[in-house]
């Protein structure tokens, strides 16, 4: 794979379809600017962050990209709802190239590898590029016979847009530009992190075949995302922090909708995972895995 083959910096980075990206960053910073600073507003948009990082984390990552646990079709379109709020594209669009990251994890094949194309193609470079609009459905054909998921991933904006119209009603410019535009910003790079640092920085516990590491700093600013070379070493697993002093909060919140019964099914590492004694798992039968598994389609 030729990441941009031909394409010039401004090409990638400052075409007509990176408008709204850079308007909704120059939006945050000037909204701040022209409403000072606010702790009340501060705390709306950390509030937002971490209420829709949960819908990455759990929502786009461990179940519609890794199947790691289950729930009811109503509970799955929420959380294609919740995920869809984060301006990250389609819920199967996600998952797509998620599992493609995977497959080819640290090759010149994986489409966002620090490690063959440098920090800032991983970061922002292949999500902003033209080259990788399109949905590959082959990859998520157990997600896409739903229709309700193609149609969430065809109207991805629509979620967003109506949590910008909510709080702007609730309040005013105030809750728009802090609630929205700097959540979105900050949630964006927060989740960004985890293509371009985790190959990078951090501790390997496990041996893999790609560059896959921990972190605990970015475990914290990504709801557990941070413990990567667990993740990249036992991939089914739901708990990313293997270890007791691993926070995973996303674990923590879906650990307790399962004593709720809005999801079961959570998947933890056996302990001979923990300990580095398995062979370790590359989700090839979390991705191909019967439908039955899934809610009914039909």
């Amino acid at each position: 794979m030729k990441v941009a083959a031909g394409q010039s910096w401004r090409q990638i980075y400052l075409n007509v379809g990176t408008i709204p990206f850079w308007g909704l960053h120059l939006a945050a910073i000037a909204g701040v600017v022209w409403l000072g600073f606010s702790w009340t507003g501060l705390l709306l948009a950390v509030a937002l962050y971490y209420a829709r990082m949960f819908f990455v984390t759990a929502g786009y990552h461990r179940y519609f990209s890794h199947r790691s646990f289950k729930m009811s079709r109503p509970m799955q379109f929420v959380f294609a709802i919740g995920a869809s709020t984060t301006l990250q594209k389609g819920v199967l669009w996600w998952a797509s190239h998620h599992r493609r990251h995977h497959r080819d994890s640290d090759t010149a094949a994986d489409p966002h590898t620090p490690v063959h194309y440098g920090f800032w193609w991983s970061h922002l470079g292949w999500i902003v590029c033209r080259d990788f609009e399109d949905t590959n459905f082959d990859r998520v054909s157990d997600l896409a016979t739903y229709p309700e998921l193609r149609a969430i991933n065809q109207l991805h904006m629509v979620p967003a847009v109506a949590l910008a119209v909510v709080l702007f009603l609730i309040g005013g410019w105030h809750a728009l530009i802090w609630g929205f535009a700097v959540s979105s910003v900050l949630l964006w790079h927060g989740t960004f992190t985890i293509n371009s640092l985790t190959h990078v920085i951090g501790r390997r516990r496990y041996q893999t075949s790609d560059d896959s590491r921990n972190h605990w700093l970015l475990a914290l600013i990504t709801m557990g995302e941070g413990w990567h070379n667990n993740h990249h070493y036992y991939q089914r697993s739901t708990r990313q922090g293997f270890r007791w002093y691993e926070v995973d909060m996303s674990y923590y919140i879906l650990k307790l909708m399962s004593w709720a019964r809005l999801v079961r099914g959570l998947s933890e590492p056996p302990q001979h995972i923990v300990e580095g004694r398995g062979k370790r798992d590359r989700d090839k039968a979390a991705l191909t895995a019967p439908s039955e598994e899934l809610p009914k389609a039909a």
